[in-house]
């Protein structure tokens, strides 16, 4: 499982030119399901992603969770962080799971994200065509792998 973290001020999912979600001052999460994705994936990413310290205190520090600043999070799936590109020119998808093994794995990463932060986490609409407008705070934009666990 691979998410990409971004600090933002704001972020919000539209389809179809409806607003489906959106959030205040918190995470931005972009995950991407591969096919050898467990639970075990899923624990490992909600409690490193919910401690990470990466929210300023009163010194100007990174040194806050999501927890700690009781922030926001939103959730959106995303295939295209399975990509290849050792290959040629086209991205490679195999590595992601099918939308029948993706989507239970993504809506429970999604509820055990919110059970963990004590509050509702919004999602994207899985499997539709999004656009997803943020302000990145910082910027701080940060990579998660479960599979390199360094």
């Amino acid at each position: 499982m691979k998410v990409l973290i971004q600090k933002v001020s704001q972020a919000s999912v539209t389809v179809e030119q409806q607003c489906v979600a959106q959030i205040n001052e918190g995470l931005l999460l972009l995950v991407g399901i591969g096919h050898e994705d467990t639970q075990e994936d899923i624990d490992y990413l909600v409690r490193k992603i919910s401690q990470m310290r990466i929210f300023e205190d009163e010194q100007g520090v990174m040194n806050l969770s999501v927890l700690d600043k009781k922030a926001d999070v939103l959730c959106v799936s995303q295939f295209t962080l399975m990509a290849s590109t050792k290959k040629g020119n086209r991205p490679s998808y195999s590595q992601a799971a099918r939308p029948e093994i993706a989507l239970p794995l993504f809506d429970t990463f999604v509820d055990q994200m919110a059970q963990t932060i004590g509050k509702p986490v919004p999602k994207g609409v899985f499997g539709a065509f999004m656009e997803v407008a943020l302000t990145n705070s910082g910027p701080v934009t940060i990579w998660v792998d479960s599979k390199q666990l360094v």
